[in-house]
């Protein structure tokens, strides 16, 4: 799971720099077009993501 978490988050973070920087929503780019609502659950999944890292800090799954 912690990977998973590391995935989502960098992703996150990638297109909140591809929004500040250049103006471009990666995430919307490529899911925007099927659906909103997968859109929606990729940014949910993200934010999730973000929390569950932060209270993963002293956890020994992390460690391995």
């Amino acid at each position: 799971m912690h990977k998973v978490a590391s995935v989502l988050v960098w992703i996150g973070a990638l297109n909140w720099g591809l929004v500040g920087f250049f103006d471009w929503n990666l995430v919307h780019s490529l899911l925007g077009g099927v659906s909103a609502t997968l859109e929606s659950v990729v940014y949910m999944l993200v934010g999730l993501s973000a929390v569950a890292m932060l209270f993963c800090g002293n956890c020994k799954m992390c460690k391995r």
